[in-house]
């Protein structure tokens, strides 16, 4: 389902000091430096599995998702999709996959998010009877019934949560990147998602991929870990492997950051 080998990408980031003439220095002559944010790693992911890709802040992960959905290209490496090269076929790329990122949102913030729903309807050209079926399946399971009349803005961070949730699997992907979210969300909505993403991937086969700095997310719902620091693939294992370091999977993780100088 997915392969990814060797895949690198380095971003260059300007920098200054602090001050006004620091800031009119930086006008004639800007310092650059560059940011290696993966540093050629390498996996692969079957069919229907549901994997924890954990790391610190900095560590590569957004990238990895954001490349793996056609976002970003790469500088160099191999990636594969289902087959597809995500930033070369990505219009066909796009329709196989749903993509859920915990601080950015793909719901109107002004508009109810059912007309949302209706628009992505028609951007993903989702049969009328498919996105019928989908759309009140996810209404049920994920409650939407009473919300999705309402704005986004005028949604409890949960709700929207919820509606961006379902947003991303009105046109049945293969394949689910969840970044960060439960991020925010109360003791209570973390439970129903984590079900209802167990339940998908149950039901319907779908492949999952989840980043979060929750460790009761990662124990809740994946079976394998791939585990990044500064750019590289630290372990990949099970939850076993990683248990056998500690009693306690936040403290082994924390612990490999440190073996490994992240």
């Amino acid at each position: 389902m997915i392969e990814v080998k060797d895949l690198k990408k380095t971003f260059k980031v300007a920098r200054r000091e602090a001050g006004f003439g620091e800031a009119v220095k930086a006008l004639f002559h800007r310092e650059y430096e560059l940011i290696h944010a993966l540093d050629g790693i390498s996996f692969s992911i079957g069919d229907g599995e549901m994997v924890g890709y954990i790391g610190p802040n900095g560590a590569g992960k957004s990238s990895t998702i954001k490349i793996l959905s056609g976002i970003l290209t790469p500088d160099s490496g191999l990636c594969t999709v289902g087959g597809r090269t995500p930033w070369k076929e990505r219009r066909a790329h796009v329709k196989e996959i749903g993509v859920v990122f915990g601080q950015r949102s793909q719901l109107w913030w002004d508009v109810p998010v059912i007309d949302s729903f209706e628009l992505l309807k028609e951007i993903y050209t989702i049969p009328a009877g498919t996105y019928k079926k989908n759309l009140s399946e996810l209404t049920e399971i994920l409650d939407l019934s009473k919300i999705v009349k309402t704005p986004a803005r005028q949604l409890s961070l949960g709700q929207r949560m919820r509606c961006e949730i379902a947003a991303s699997l009105l046109h049945d992907p293969k394949v689910l990147f969840l970044d960060e979210p439960t991020i925010g969300l109360d003791a209570v909505s973390k439970l129903a998602v984590r079900d209802f993403i167990k339940r998908r991937n149950k039901d319907h086969g779908t492949t999952v991929i989840l980043t979060t700095h929750d460790m009761q997310d990662i124990e809740a719902l994946a079976s394998r870990i791939i585990l990044i620091g500064k750019g590289r693939i630290l372990l990949d294992g099970t939850l076993d492997d990683i248990r056998r370091g500690g009693e306690h999977i936040d403290e082994t993780v924390a612990e490999l950051y440190k073996k490994f100088d992240v």
